[in-house]
């Protein structure tokens, strides 16, 4: 399994027969033109920084037949621009409880409906939460945001022990604060024998997804 982080908590996931994209949204680096092929778009949230709906316009227009899988929300909006979308889980994808976190009093709004989504029975991505309780062995784990933080990423990643973690939602932080949290991170997991992948925005990296 390949896996290309493209900025914040956009996730393109790749194995020889299928390419998945998850959360794309407004922070995302998504190259339309350079993407040979897309099988699914994934998308845990209606927030605008895990949905952008210009570009998943992009997307559908390069690749008609894409299979997007949302929130009753989202799948709302989309049918309003004539795209078709489910909220039921399809092969490879399973759901699982991952309210969002509270965003009050920080932001007026109630927080959106949300899917925690189990994927290829290997990655789990919970979108903005930090109150789930199972993971498969690899983890994207939300490390900064509003409405956590890291010390809870930490403690979360820790109590449900992934063989691997890979950090999302960090957009926030400056590449100096992004590259002092990944060290402080990959030592607190190592001392527990979890890795810890360091990512870069835009270059790829492999998972043993044989576990």
């Amino acid at each position: 399994m390949k896996i290309t982080k493209l900025v914040h908590s956009c996730l393109l996931v790749e194995t020889p027969e299928r390419t998945t994209l998850f959360d794309p949204g407004v922070y995302s680096t998504v190259d339309v033109d350079g993407l040979q092929k897309l099988d699914d778009v994934i998308i845990t949230h209606t927030h605008g920084d895990h949905f952008d709906l210009e570009l998943i316009k992009k997307l559908v227009t390069k690749f008609p037949s894409l299979h997007i899988t949302a929130t009753d929300e989202i799948v709302a909006q989309l049918r309003i621009e004539s795209i078709p979308a489910t909220s039921a889980a399809s092969e490879g994808i399973a759901f699982f409880e991952a309210p969002h976190e509270a965003t009050q009093p920080y932001y007026e709004a109630d927080p959106p409906q949300e899917i925690g989504v189990h994927y290829l029975d290997t990655l789990s991505h919970p979108g903005d939460s930090h109150s789930f309780n199972e993971t498969k062995a690899v983890l994207a784990l939300p490390i900064q945001a509003p409405w956590g933080s890291p010390n809870a990423a930490v403690a979360l990643g820790l109590k449900l022990r992934p063989q691997c973690i890979i950090p999302i939602h960090d957009w926030h932080w400056s590449d100096q604060a992004r590259a002092a949290s990944y060290d402080e991170m990959e030592k607190a997991f190592g001392r527990q024998g979890i890795a810890f992948i360091k990512t870069v925005n835009g270059e790829p990296f492999e998972i043993d997804s044989s576990h």
